[in-house]
């Protein structure tokens, strides 16, 4: 049968009638208090209590305190007012059912009795606080003296004279007021009968006003006093755990425009840099999907992620956030910095380069110099697949590998990049498949390392390939070649600086990288792993040259 039902003894209130129709008889069902045991002892054993007491009065067999149906309902008309009272309120009359509960072994509360009891103890906090609040405030107490005053207007007779010296110190107190409180005491040493008779009404109706301006009624109780320290106490303790807390947060205020802090964490030089980072990537970013990330965490999610190599579960944990959500907001936001990062590693104008040629360059080579190549390999877990071993095995590592061609202006910026292949590739077949050759032009000059055996097809391009041969200091160098390949050497080396800070900058690629990062990206002809190499190198040339 629809709807609810009480499931006291010999009650038969339910919610709906035999044919599913709904009752509007205002009887309403209420559940059983369930045991709360995850906010404080406190509540945990009060609401424990409760449960075991509702038990305890509707005295069923078949409910106990583990095991009692969720359908289960008490109505209220086993309440005094019709519903349960607040849990906190145990000495409620309706802390418990009470009423026609269908034996005699519950006592029917006294809802009267619990009024009288909440009486007297609104009196008590009444009278008690009254006198703590007086003893410090020196203008209400004599108010409350002085009404002692008039009776010796009515009774000229020695009580007054003996009660005659409680007078001074309240006048002693009321200095500030006009001549009259001044003339009040010579007036009774004078004329005991008619002076004040004549003097006293005066003085009270002109300081009635001032010392009895805050009533009685109206005055704060000692216990709202207290209350509002504690609470006052809470807020200031509120507002530091706050502080506290948003210092480990990795929110807009963690980086706090500390440049030292960006450096470390980002890589960037200075948290204006950062800024103006985010406020290029923040229109592009998938906010509809990464709710609980802001754009700025998610941007200093993938920059930490490049920059310190910290694994996901570590950033879950920095983030407050499931991993499956920071290995989401890393995927979609490395794809939003490739997007717009990439025009930063593009090949420069000839009359550009020209323009910022080093001098060491002009002095050894002339105005030609063009570009410097070379590649670096970034380690990988070694492959599933036989065919994909044998491809990324690198003879010169000794280790499974992916191999990136990267090209440098001489004034030290990355102008290039290649997508990933095998460690076992050559440089040379890299360098001819990779469309490096198709950005030169007639009469550039291209340093390049022994490896790059590439002046054939530099040639038809009426171009020029200068190699180094000082390959790991062991080569031998017939005398008319060893000015040339000193100088080549020597200028090779920013080559080297520009990627040991690329490599040094982001730990990423210092480390072995996930298998799932060489899956190609759906819908792109690249991987992962392709669009970090081009983000390090573009976030390379936005900050200060090595050369």
């Amino acid at each position: 049968m629809p709807g609810n039902y009480c499931c006291v003894k010999n009650c038969f209130n339910r919610s709906h009638d035999g044919r599913g129709k709904l009752r509007n008889n205002g009887i309403q069902f209420f559940r059983l208090p369930k045991w709360t045991k995850h906010q404080g002892e406190q509540v945990s054993d009060l609401t424990r209590r409760r449960r075991i007491a509702w038990l305890a009065a509707i005295r069923r067999k078949d409910l106990t305190f583990d095991h009692t149906p969720l359908s289960t309902r008490v109505c209220s008309l086993h309440f005094h007012s019709g519903k349960p009272s607040y849990e906190m309120l145990e000495n409620h009359p309706d802390w418990t059912p009470s009423l026609l509960l269908g034996h005699n072994d519950v006592k029917k509360t006294d809802e009267a009795r619990y009024q009288r009891q909440v009486r007297r103890r609104t009196q008590q906090l009444e009278r008690q606080p009254p006198p703590a609040q007086d003893q410090p405030q020196a203008p209400p107490s004599p108010a409350q003296d002085q009404p002692q005053a008039p009776p010796a207007q009515d009774q000229p007779q020695a009580p007054p004279a003996q009660d005659q010296p409680q007078a001074p110190p309240a006048q002693d107190q009321l200095q500030a007021p006009p001549p009259p409180a001044q003339d009040q005491p010579q007036a009774p040493a004078q004329d005991q009968p008619q002076a004040p008779a004549q003097d006293q009404p005066q003085a009270p109706a002109q300081d009635q006003p001032q010392p009895q301006a805050p009533p009685a009624q109206d005055m704060e109780c000692g216990l709202c006093t207290s209350r509002r320290d504690v609470i006052n106490t809470l807020l200031e303790e509120n507002r530091q755990l706050k502080q506290e807390l948003d210092m480990y947060r990795m929110n807009e205020n963690f980086l706090s425009g500390d440049d030292n802090t960006v450096k470390y964490y980002t890589g960037l030089p200075n948290f204006a840099l950062f800024q103006t980072l985010l406020l290029t990537l923040t229109p592009y970013l998938p906010q509809g999907r990464m709710k609980k990330l802001s754009p700025f965490q998610l941007v200093l999610l993938t920059l930490m992620r490049l920059r310190l190599d910290l694994p996901i579960q570590h950033l879950s944990h920095l983030f407050r956030v499931h991993r499956t959500t920071v290995a989401d907001a890393f995927h979609h936001t490395l794809g939003v910095m490739y997007a717009q990062l990439c025009p930063l590693v593009h090949w420069p104008s000839r009359e550009c380069v020209l323009t910022s040629m080093p001098h060491q360059f002009v002095e050894s080579f002339g105005d030609n110099v063009a570009a410097i190549v070379d590649c670096f390999e970034v380690l990988i877990e070694k492959p599933s697949n036989v065919l994909a071993r044998a491809q990324t095995f690198s003879q010169y590592k000794q280790a499974y590998t992916m191999k990136y061609l990267i090209v440098i202006m001489p004034q030290g910026v990355i102008s290039f990049t290649s997508n990933g292949w095998g460690g076992r590739t050559s440089d040379k077949h890299i360098t001819e498949q990779s469309g490096f050759l198709n950005k030169l032009l007639p009469g550039d000059i291209v340093l390049a390392d022994k490896g790059f055996n590439i002046r054939e097809h530099v040639g038809m391009m009426c171009a020029e390939v200068k190699i180094s041969t000082f390959t790991r200091g062991c080569a031998q160098l017939e005398a008319k070649d060893v000015e040339e390949t000193e100088a080549i050497a020597h200028l090779r080396i920013h080559m080297e600086k520009v990627i040991g800070v690329v490599r040094n900058k982001f730990k990423f690629l210092h480390s072995t990288v996930p298998v799932h990062m060489l899956v190609k990206c759906e819908g792109e002809n690249l991987m992962p792993l392709d669009k970090i190499v081009t983000v390090c190198c573009a976030l390379t040339n936005m900050c200060k040259s090595v050369v």
